[in-house]
Parts: structure tokens; C-alpha cells; sequence
């Protein structure tokens, strides 16, 4: 199924178990209050599109076109399917992992098998994440320094104005800040506290060089590397809990439906 289908906004409006804030905002790392909003939920589709031949994995919703940048104002939302956040999220996934972190006050929808799921973080994180994170933060300083492989900027303006893009330069910081705290301590405090909150947001506004930024990465870069060695958080994700508690949480939103209908 196309991702941004009518059907599969119905899919995921009725089946929603947790929808919640990602963006900048649960981040902590606007500078200007005029950022865009970035919404990631998870649902339980029916049925038919488990155990039959239709499929769903995601519905996406932009307040802009394809391939246009997104405004203050703008809502970017992606609701995945259960099954395909599950796995992403077992990998270590940085980007899918928040919802299992935000603030309370962040959340826009809370069910309470989506309760249980915020509460089996320690099921799902392992030092895999450490080696998503290193994966993403590289990715980003390519991106910062115009190596093959990294995205190529969309804000020539902060090119033109700071010499580089400070947004790509932040979140490859931020990267490194959330990785080395979720394998030192199994969780992902957000908003950023200090000290990394407000050096972030003046990396951001341009106050730290290039130079500077690539050397904080560096820095985290070794410390993550070293954690995905040694944390304390296990090797794997517990594959076998996360397999029983899909089929439950299936089996128990579809009978909820039948009931209701």
C-alpha cells in the first residue's frame, strides 16, 4: 500500500496505540521557536493486512508537497505499522526509538498498549543501538563535510551565513550526546539537559566553528565505540519478549475491535 493513501490514513487514525512528539521540540534544540513539528506514531493495522496479502508498514503525512522543505507550522507525521517499528526499533534504530523516551508531555496519544510498550524499554535497548548511532552521526558529518554518501545540504543559507550548515553539524553532535547517554544509562533524557542542551542550540546559532563541532563528534565518536563494547545493557534485544508481546498486543487490539464493532 501506497504510505500516504486514504486507506492508509484510516489505518492509522483507528489503530494508533502511541503518538507522540520527535522533532526538535522533544529535542530541545530550537533556536527560534519557528521550527516545523515532527510527529511519530505506532499502530496495530488489522488483520488483513497480517495474515492476509495486503500490507501496510507506514502512512506518512506532510502539511508540504514531496520534496518541498518543510515550514514553521508544518506537521510532518509518520505512524508505522507495529511489526515494521518493532523491528527497526530492535536494531538500535536512533529516530525510532524516542517514542519510548519522551516526555510525558510530548505525547499526543497514549493507549494502554502503548503504556506497556514505553515501559518494556529495557527489553528492546541493546548495545546494537551503539553501532546504529556511530552509523548515523558518520552519516551526518559526511553529509557536513560533502563526502560521498552524506545528504547534500537543503539550507544553502546557513552555508551562506555560518560557512557551514549548522543544523547538519548539530545533529551529528546530538547524535553522539543521546547514543553515549542511552548505553551509559539505558535511557534518552529529552529534552537534552545541560551541559550538551545549550551548546547545541549555540552550535545551531552559528557561536561554535566547524572545526569545534567535528572535534565534540570526535570525541563522542570514541566514547561510543568504547560502549559498544563494554555498556551494560546487553549484546541483543530480547527477540523472544518482543515476539510474544506482538502476538498478545495483536490479538488483544483485534479483539477489542470486534468487540467494539
Amino acid at each position: 500500500m501506497k504510505h500516504s493513501t486514504p486507506e492508509a490514513a484510516r489505518i492509522a487514525d483507528q489503530g494508533t496505540i502511541l503518538l507522540c512528539q520527535v522533532g526538535s521540540g522533544v529535542h530541545g534544540t530550537s533556536v527560534d521557536g519557528l521550527n516545523d513539528r515532527d510527529e511519530m506514531g505506532i499502530c496495530v493495522e488489522p488483520p488483513e493486512y497480517v495474515i492476509g496479502l495486503r500490507s501496510f508498514e507506514q502512512y506518512v503525512f506532510r502539511s508540504q508537497p514531496e520534496g518541498a522543505r518543510s515550514g514553521p507550522g508544518d506537521l510532518d507525521l509518520t505512524v508505522y505499522s507495529l511489526r515494521k517499528w518493532m523491528r527497526l526499533a530492535l536494531s538500535g534504530n536512533p529516530t525510532v526509538l524516542l517514542p519510548l523516551f519522551v516526555p510525558d508531555a510530548e505525547i499526543v496519544h497514549l493507549s494502554p498498549l502503548g503504556e506497556e510498550l514505553r515501559a518494556s524499554a529495557s527489553r528492546i535497548v541493546s548495545r546494537q543501538a551503539g553501532h546504529r548511532f556511530l552509523g548515523y552521526l558518520r552519516t551526518q558529518r559526511d553529509s557536513l563535510l560533502g563526502r560521498r554518501g552524506g545528504r547534500r545540504t537543503n539550507r544553502p543559507e546557513l552555508v551562506d551565513r555560518y560557512g557551514f550548515d549548522v543544523k547538519f553539524a548539530m545533529h551529528m553532535v546530538r547524535l553522539g550526546v543521546q547514543g553515549v547517554e542511552l548505553l551509559e544509562t539505558g535511557r534518552i533524557t529529552l529534552p537534552i539537559p545541560d551541559p550538551w542542551g545549550p551548546w547545541l542550540r549555540d552550535l545551531r546559532r552559528g557561536r561554535f566553528t566547524r572545526e569545534e563541532a567535528l572535534e565534540a563528534a570526535k570525541g563522542l565518536e570514541e566514547r561510543l565505540e568504547e560502549l559498544s563494547r563494554s555498556s551494560f545493557l546487553p549484546e541483543r534485544p530480547d527477540h523472544a519478549w518482543a515476539d510474544a508481546w506482538m502476538t498478545r498486543a495483536y490479538l488483544s487490539a483485534w479483539r477489542e475491535r470486534d468487540e467494539v464493532a
